[in-house]
């Protein structure tokens, strides 16, 4: 009952016509920004950060989940039209919603993934009202040890998963990590590594660096390495599904959910591996003439499944993400810095400390949800439209936006110099596969790991064994240890069994 009433309370302060508002444009940007391709989520997320420094915190968190899931139903309409996946989570959906594109159905395409979209929004929804308020309450009995751990967690996980290669995680990680160090010592109060210089005194600010890894980044390496695209675009044909198509598609819909949901609530980040589960799982229960449209005219049951992963996948992250301050993807590291920008820490206290803009955000997921569906199935007309914005004065576009943003936070020169420095860096990282996520959860939970590691030591004496000495910080240093080696040694054995057959 206590979950009901404050979710009660959260939709009181959801349904104001000033959130409502922030939420319906969150979710007509967010669609908008899923369907151009090329820009992501977090991309928009971190170009929109310093144009809503002013705005009140509550409307401005509705407004960037807004942004976060729109883009995932945005991306649909890409992959399934141009077979030009702008996030990686929506690879799979362009593998089947490509083909039934190309042979006259993707309205039928479009509007599974719209709707799957929707139920398993909704059905991770109610997971992350259930679920995330226990979360909290359990994580809140932790002490420095614990906490101290759980960022080491964040690090190794974010690290270890989002990219290609661990090493080149760890690096990005240890930018991060060095990036956050800059500025005056929490402890002492001794000036780190500013260089003499007096603007960094406060430190490196982290929406600069945000905006600069993700959109300014984005815009110059397009600049630089893509050169022109040229692209053919499927017909749009009526988005409607016959009898036989909705037969088809519910079972996947609640499968894909079922799949995806878990992974949204484990801190082991991305979306690629519960899309490619449902998509696997789909194709082996496919029957018959169902099976024979993989790979040829297109399975609308290939569309469903993933787009329903995928979307509890991004729902159910914000679990981690608010319970205990870890972000499982690109997004929601940019979301943790849209939460530190207003001061909020995500984490445990989150709950006690700023109830009432948690609950609105979560009764603003179910609102959304249903904005959603009705800006993507009526309307998609509107957003294939935008698919004939030119890409030269889109980037255009996109860095004087992330330009005039940064430069009226503080109106500072040195400010632009130091955004476009992180720029080039994003280029170099971009260029040679290096994750920026991890930058970004380094710089962040960097300085709070380390005010949590000294208090960690002090309660312990100065020794370091209260690292193990504690039976959650044990637990929690095993499990740092096994995502480290468990993928590794995984990897080692296919490889071994692939050489000898």
């Amino acid at each position: 009952m206590e979950i009901f009433d404050a979710l009660l309370a959260g939709f009181a302060t959801a349904v104001t016509p000033a959130n409502l508002l922030w939420a319906l444009v969150g979710c007509a940007l967010g669609t908008a920004v899923g369907v151009l391709p090329g820009i992501g989520p977090a991309v928009a997320v971190a170009m929109l950060l310093p144009i809503t420094a002013k705005v009140e915190v509550t409307a401005s968190m509705i407004f960037f989940a807004g942004i976060y899931y729109g883009a995932m139903y945005g991306g649909s309409t890409t992959s399934i039209l141009l077979n030009t996946p702008g996030e990686t989570a929506s690879m799979v959906t362009a593998m089947e919603g490509n083909k039934m594109a190309k042979s006259g159905r993707a309205g039928a395409a479009l509007a599974t993934s719209a709707i799957g979209s929707f139920v398993a929004g909704t059905i991770a929804t109610v997971v992350v009202t259930l679920f995330a308020p226990g979360v909290a309450e359990f994580a809140v009995k932790l002490g420095p040890p614990e906490y101290f751990m759980l960022m080491v967690l964040a690090f190794t996980t974010v690290s270890a998963v989002l990219g290609q290669s661990a090493l080149r995680g760890m690096t990005a990680l240890f930018v991060g990590l060095a990036l956050g160090c800059v500025g005056m010592d929490q402890i002492s109060g001794a000036a780190r590594y500013t260089a003499g210089q007096m603007e960094l005194l406060d430190g490196i600010d982290i929406v600069l660096v945000a905006v600069g890894l993700f959109a300014v980044a984005e815009v110059l390496y397009a600049a630089i390495y893509e050169g022109s695209v040229n692209e053919t675009q499927n017909k749009m044909s009526r988005v409607h599904m016959t009898a036989r198509d909705w037969k088809r598609s519910w079972p996947a819909w609640l499968r894909g959910t079922l799949i995806g949901t878990p992974f949204g609530c484990i801190p082991a980040g991305g979306t690629e591996i519960p899309t490619f589960l449902s998509y696997a799982t789909e194709k082996k229960l496919a029957k018959g003439e169902d099976k024979a449209e993989f790979g040829g005219k297109g399975a609308i049951e290939g569309v469903a499944g993933p787009e329903a992963a995928n979307n509890a996948t991004v729902t159910a992250a914000l679990i981690p993400l608010l319970t205990l301050g870890i972000p499982t993807s690109n997004t929601t590291a940019v979301l943790l810095g849209a939460f530190q920008n207003y001061g909020i820490n995500p984490g445990p206290q989150l709950f006690t400390s700023s109830a009432a803009l948690v609950w609105a955000l979560i009764a603003s997921l179910y609102i959304g949800n249903i904005m959603l569906l009705v800006l993507n199935l009526p309307m998609v007309g509107l957003w294939v439209k935008l698919l004939k914005v030119p890409r030269p004065q889109l980037y255009a576009g996109i860095l004087i936006f992330a330009t005039v943003g940064a430069y009226g936070m503080r109106q500072s020169a040195f400010d632009l110099f130091l955004l476009y420095a992180i720029g080039i860096l994003g280029v170099v990282m971009r260029r040679f596969d290096f994750p920026t996520a991890p930058v970004v959860v380094g710089m962040i939970l960097g300085p709070l790991a380390e005010a949590q590691m000294r208090n960690a030591v002090a309660l312990g004496e100065g020794s370091w064994w209260i690292f193990l000495q504690r039976p959650m910080s044990l637990t929690l240093v095993v499990i740092v240890a096994l995502v480290l080696i468990v993928p590794r040694v995984m990897r080692r054995m296919a490889a071994r069994k692939l050489a000898s057959s």
